[in-house]
């Protein structure tokens, strides 16, 4: 239930970005950004999916090994990936071995694959028409919303896994669909 709250910089951050440096430079350079193109936003859909259960730095501070084991977060090669890979996936020490976080980060490639218009403007028909009021504490963040339901449901369907209302949501904040930084937060862009 926490305002924004100054860091050592003296700039007025979420508090989650406060709770290890590792995250000050994600909240201030990526987190609620755009994010441009289909790999990249695959990428993001897969470590939200990776991140279900555990804390948000654990995937952040491995997510270099996570781009070497995916190369690159390549829809296309991922979608070629094999049960060789799979069993190499595991072995790697690197990221996170779950064998059903893996498996569904390759069929996932695949389903991306078949997006006729890509993932990026599939993702992106689902971003809210209009801006909600911006949170002035933590208490005011969402952990779902109708859109990342219907998004949820949508890549369900077309056969996505690891993707329920609240990873979508989730997906949503990271890549600027929403824009859930607090209202005195010194990276909440200007008029929204």
């Amino acid at each position: 239930m926490s305002g924004a709250a100054a860091g050592p910089d003296g700039h007025s951050r979420c508090p989650w970005a406060l709770s290890a440096a590792d995250y000050v430079g994600y909240h201030d350079e990526e987190w609620g950004r755009s994010v441009v193109g289909d790999d990249a936003m695959f990428e993001r859909l897969t470590l939200e999916a990776f991140q279900s259960g555990l804390s948000w730095l654990v995937i952040l501070r491995k997510r270099p090994a996570f781009r070497a084991a995916f190369q690159g977060f390549r829809i296309d090669r991922v979608a070629r990936f094999t049960d060789r890979d799979v069993d190499r996936l595991i072995k790697d020490a690197g990221i996170v071995r779950n064998r059903a976080k893996i498996e569904a980060a390759i069929a996932n490639a695949r389903s991306a694959a078949e997006l006729p218009q890509g993932l990026h403007a599939h993702l992106l028909s689902f971003a809210p028409s209009h801006d909600e009021p911006a949170p002035r504490t933590t208490a005011e963040v969402r952990a779902t919303s109708p859109e990342s339901v219907a998004l949820a449901k949508d890549l369900k369907k077309r056969g996505f896994r690891f993707v329920g209302p609240t990873t979508a949501y989730a997906l949503m904040q990271a890549t600027g669909l929403v824009n859930d930084h607090l209202v005195d937060c010194w990276a909440r862009p200007s008029g929204r």
